[in-house]
């Protein structure tokens, strides 16, 4: 038994569609479609009533779904304990927390800095991944916490039944310029050069949407995977970009850089963290309850 298949049919029990579900897993359609036929085979029995619209799971299915839940928990927290012990034997406290380099630098920086207290003698241990690859990561157990962006234009999905979050931060997309001599934008929304996110980002997901939605012209001058490097070539006059407003605030405020359009020009977004439902170990646990409150 590959336990990703199990992973698999939480996924679809989920959705309720194998395209969702196989994005949801990173995997292709017909690759998913082959590891839930696969599942089957071992089970010996249908797992899918493939006739329904949206597809739900057949008794069977629910059944090994029930069981497979609380298994799958299980063993990511104790994997995570078993990873968290010294070279002696002795437990180690640690805290990994997968996210994206934006988000390390900003929001998540934020966020460990208010848990000073309850962290004290836990290695935090920040592990940054693309949106996709970060939540891979997370669904297997080898990270305990994801911060993540959440907005109705991107297609991660994670299991209700298996984790939980809350909500860790609003904030959101401004189109910003370099300020010139008298303070005016250097470039401007109608015919400005548009500096964008390469396809892999997530905020190059969001920004793609608007310019759609919008009907704005998305072809950019300058395509760079790093939203640190976005923001140094606008702060150099190299063009226009949408940037969390998190990491270009304090240059707006400043004057160096210029806030574009009004608020339809800009696109909120929440900052996330999810955890697995079942309990884990005591620093997870004292990370959660301190950003509860």
């Amino acid at each position: 038994m590959d336990t990703r298949l199990l992973e698999d049919l939480a996924a679809l029990a989920e959705t309720g569609s194998l395209t969702r579900a196989a994005a949801a897993r990173h995997v292709t359609h017909p690759a998913f479609g082959r590891r839930i036929r696969q599942l089957e085979a071992w089970a010996g029995t249908a797992l899918l009533e493939r006739g329904h619209t949206p597809l739900t799971l057949t008794a069977a299915g629910r059944e090994l779904l029930a069981q497979a839940e609380p298994l799958l928990q299980a063993l990511a927290q104790t994997r995570s304990r078993l990873r968290g012990q010294g070279t002696a034997g002795a437990a180690v406290p640690r805290l990994r927390v997968g996210t994206g380099r934006t988000l390390a630098r900003t929001l998540v920086a934020d966020w460990l800095a208010r848990l000073r207290a309850p962290l004290k003698g836990v290695r935090v241990e920040v592990v940054t991944r693309s949106m996709a690859d970060i939540a891979l990561l997370f669904e297997r157990g080898e990270v305990d916490l994801l911060c993540c962006y959440e907005h109705p234009a991107l297609s991660i999905r994670l299991s209700a039944q298996r984790f939980r979050h809350l909500s860790l931060a609003q904030d959101r997309l401004v189109p910003v310029s370099q300020a010139d001599a008298h303070g005016a934008p250097r470039h401007r929304l109608d015919g400005g050069r548009l500096i964008g996110y390469a396809p892999t980002l997530t905020l190059g997901q969001l920004t793609r949407d608007h310019l759609e939605r919008s009907g704005r012209n998305g072809e950019a001058a300058i395509v760079c995977d790093s939203a640190d490097a976005i923001q140094e070539f606008v702060a150099r006059g190299l063009g226009l970009a949408w940037l969390p407003w998190s990491l270009v605030s304090a240059d707006c405020r400043r004057g160096t850089l210029v806030a574009l359009g009004g608020r339809a020009e800009q696109i909120p977004f929440e900052v996330r963290l999810y955890r697995p439902r079942a309990r884990q170990d005591e620093a997870l646990e004292a990370a959660w309850a301190a950003t509860a409150r």
